[in-house]
């Protein structure tokens, strides 16, 4: 292809996206899956833009590193949308989700990757890499908002931002079984580093760069009257460095950047909340009077905007990797047993005795969308010498297939299914909100 018909690909592409908001509440599909169908025609079925289907090993790397940006913005933004100081923000769900249900999942997804025909170690893989869920892709799940007080809407995004981490030490173990990494003695070295010390310093690395950078943003313009200005480059700063540091300490950055996320919200509502009771009035949340609320609103247009190009970029990726070879009956039960069974069994068992009424967990059952974390745990799997594995190409595809599978039913059903959620929740007059 030219540079002239790259432009104009391209080109498209922008103008899309700058529609697509518009343009798909008027249709049941989202953004995700318009990007992963143009990137299959973009892909070697198409216009051969995109040319990784045959490659994918010599191209791991590359394909970690996209993937990898992609999830940290998204987990940054996410962090930032999220009410950290709600008085009855149900942290107990997500937290769930992201534990037990994940446990459960990865434990079922194994035991029918045994039922047809892997090992343990390579059926506990499978496993670990379609475990997380992913809290951009069906948008309209999500929170929208900091104040948005929806307990479906919290419980998904967080668990979300959670899992993308706590996949991890599975993703690990499953390695270590494969002889791809030091479990130590009965697992006690994979138990102490990568369970116990790397989520314990992902959640305090996290938050003191998240909430610490935010306090330091708020004594510069409150008390010795400076501009900070750019707030895009500093949350790009903040991710950058709470990754960073996360690497060199050995956590897990996920979890520590979405954490990030999280205590620069913290930190601008307890700022609102003391600004509220000294100085009650119509115009307290005014940017003008509360430096910290500047620039996390500042920060979050822009990381959203930034999410919405790098969305673009991986499902484009995704959908040109997709093959006719995937199309086959083992690919095709794992991830139906994933979507239909595992995963509503997940939710239901740790929602059972929780604050969702059964809307909510029907819901939640069935909102467990896979996306690119899945693509970037693959990736990383496929950096520490698995393309050497001959199991590598099934991975590979049945990971392939399950995410693609994912993003069309989830983008199809996802908006008529929350339509129908918000109307019933606004006749049953909002029981289904946090305070």
């Amino acid at each position: 292809m030219t540079f002239a018909n790259w432009c104009l690909f391209l080109g498209l592409l922008l103008l899309i996206m700058s529609i697509s908001d518009s343009l798909l509440k008027k249709i049941p599909f989202s953004s995700a899956a318009v990007y992963m169908i143009l990137g299959v025609a973009a892909g070697p079925y198409g216009l051969k833009l995109i040319d990784l289907s045959m490659s994918i090993h010599d191209d791991a790397h590359l394909l970690e590193i996209l993937t990898e940006v992609v999830v940290l913005v998204s987990l940054f933004a996410v962090g930032l949308k999220l009410p950290v100081r709600s008085s009855r923000a149900p942290w107990k769900v997500p937290i769930l989700l992201a534990t037990v249900a994940m446990v459960v999942t990865i434990g079922l997804t194994a035991a029918i990757g045994m039922t047809l025909g892997w090992s343990l170690a390579v059926s506990l893989l499978v496993g670990a890499l379609l475990a997380p869920t992913d809290p951009v892709l069906a948008s309209e799940v999500q929170v929208s908002h900091g104040e948005d007080r929806d307990a479906l809407r919290f419980g998904l995004t967080a668990e979300g931002g959670l899992n993308d981490g706590t996949a991890f030490p599975f993703v690990m173990l499953a390695l270590g079984l494969m002889g791809y990494h030091e479990l130590g003695p009965y697992g006690m070295t994979w138990f102490g580093l990568d369970v116990v010390w790397a989520v314990i310093g992902s959640l305090g690395i996290g938050w003191l760069c998240g909430a610490g950078f935010t306090r330091a943003v708020i004594a510069l313009r409150r008390h010795k009257g400076s501009a900070i200005g750019m707030e895009s480059f500093l949350a790009l700063g903040l991710i950058a460095v709470t990754y960073g540091l996360s690497i060199h300490a050995s956590v897990y950055g996920f979890l520590a950047v979405f954490v990030a996320g999280l205590g620069m919200r913290g930190i601008e509502q307890g700022t609102v909340g003391e600004v509220a009771k000294a100085n009650p009035g119509p115009d307290v949340r005014s940017p003008g009077r509360l430096p910290a609320t500047e620039v996390t609103n500042v920060a979050l247009d822009f990381i959203e905007d930034l999410e919405k190009f790098a969305e673009m970029a991986a499902m484009l990726v995704i959908g040109s990797l997709l093959t006719l070879e995937m199309l086959t009956w083992r690919n095709a039960a794992l991830a139906a047993s994933l979507l239909f069974v595992i995963r509503p069994l997940s939710v239901f068992l740790v929602t059972w005795r929780s604050g969702w009424t059964r809307s909510q967990r029907r819901i939640g059952a069935w909102m467990g969308v896979r996306g690119v974390g899945s693509m970037y745990y693959l990736a990383f799997v496929l950096t520490h010498d698995l393309e050497l594995d001959p199991l590598s190409d099934q991975i590979t595809q049945v990971v392939l297939f399950t995410v693609a599978a994912s993003v069309l039913l989830h983008g199809i059903s996802a908006t008529p299914i929350m339509t129908l959620y918000k109307n019933r929740k606004r006749h049953g007059k909002g029981k289904d909100g946090i305070s």
